[in-house]
């Protein structure tokens, strides 16, 4: 057997154990949220996650020779940050103490629909094809039967409409985010810049901690050993592991194959969330996750390519 064939060999179970890594530890976040928010407020949970995790990312990245961000980086991992963390995560974290996990994770796995209307929106930006909008109409049906009325979807689990607004704004905002990065001034490391992004994002996280009153009368010393757990696996896992993986797969694995921890998460998120957090896993939220999960694929599948640069 030659070197070559060895090194592809090798490549190949690294981006499968990558991969794998990725199905579960970015799956079981969303449980790992409802266990550490069960004692501990929401946006400060998230803010101490990403406090501690950017500070990991950012002392080892420099530590091997990459740059810090300059002042004009900074400013835009902020705007990032800010969108993306606690837009975004802050949003999933505060809408859980009302809705089970899997059903948040659910709904977070439509942003790529999100991502083609605000690309459709931006200027310059690329237009979806009839194809994507008919997977972007299948995907909106998916979310009805998900968190439509009770009478209608025939649910026996009344959503609380604030949660349910919550989880939609987390979309709108990591739409806005990514979109937005596309064209902010960032450092050439992919993972200096989350790191960046986790502090500047925890700053904000903080901060709507603080004016949300949400740590009036909180007392630290009620902070369960449970809630302990799963903040700590957020921050090693969830938040590292789960970022160092992907920014792997980014550079080593073709995009496609990437892309389909999108379609996996629900899944296991539910599956958690039905195992070890006696959350109903009624028949609507099969039909929801094979309608929303089929439609995001469709809508990837058929999406219109940007034209290159002569």
């Amino acid at each position: 057997m030659s070197a070559e064939s060895i090194h592809k060999g090798k490549m190949k179970t690294k981006t499968w154990v990558a991969l794998i890594a990725l199905y579960i530890v970015w799956g079981s976040t969303y449980f790992g949220i409802k266990v550490a928010i069960e004692t501990i407020p929401p946006f400060f949970h998230a803010g101490v996650r990403f406090l501690l995790s950017g500070i990991i990312l950012v002392v080892w990245q420099r530590s091997v020779g990459q740059a810090m961000p300059t002042r004009a980086q900074w400013k835009s991992m902020a705007i990032i940050g800010t969108l993306l963390l606690l837009g975004g995560n802050g949003l999933v974290s505060w809408a859980e103490q009302f809705i089970p996990s899997g059903i948040a994770a659910l709904v977070i796995a439509t942003v790529p629909m999100f991502l083609v209307i605000g690309e459709a929106l931006r200027p310059n930006g690329v237009k979806p094809n009839w194809q994507g909008i008919v997977g972007l109409l299948i995907g909106f049906i998916g979310i009805f039967i998900l968190v439509g009325p009770s009478n209608i979807s025939g649910s026996d689990t009344k959503l609380d409409p604030f949660g349910v607004a919550a989880l939609l704004m987390a979309c709108l905002s990591w739409t806005i985010g990514s979109i937005y990065s596309k064209s902010a001034d960032l450092p050439k490391s992919s993972l200096m810049s989350t790191g960046a992004q986790m502090l500047m994002g925890s700053i904000s996280l903080f901060i709507v901690s603080a004016v949300s009153g949400e740590l009036v009368g909180w007392d630290v010393t009620t902070i369960s050993a449970r809630s302990m757990y799963g903040l700590i696996y957020l921050i090693l896992l969830g938040s590292l592991v789960g970022f160092v993986s992907y920014g792997w797969l980014l550079q080593n694995a073709p995009i496609s194959l990437v892309s389909t921890y999108a379609y996996v998460n629900p899944i296991v998120a539910v599956m958690l969330g039905t195992l070890f957090g006696n959350e109903k896993l009624e028949p609507r939220i099969w039909l929801a996750t094979t309608i929303i999960i089929g439609s995001v694929i469709f809508i990837n599948s058929t999406r219109p390519k940007a034209k290159k640069d002569a």
